[in-house]
């Protein structure tokens, strides 16, 4: 599990259920097990510092990378 913060204020978003090796470019969201905070409008996922975190595609979060950080384990 992964826990997703925001970079600029350090607040939790989610925690994220990660499968394999990679970077974490997108965030299905039936993957999302825990939900902290965080804003949706206009398309665009937002901390609530107001920094943009991610584009809403669907079925899925398209993540900013050098928006957020995250802290855990991937499951692989």
């Amino acid at each position: 599990m992964l826990t997703l913060r925001c970079a600029a204020c350090k607040a939790k978003l989610w925690k994220y259920d990660k499968i394999g090796k990679g970077e974490v470019l997108r965030c299905h969201k039936e993957r999302i097990t825990k939900v902290y905070q965080y804003t949706a409008r206009e398309g665009k996922v937002y901390c609530q510092c107001d920094k943009e975190i991610g584009i809403d595609k669907g079925g899925h979060y398209k993540m900013i990378a050098k928006n957020f950080i995250y802290s855990g384990t991937k499951r692989n």
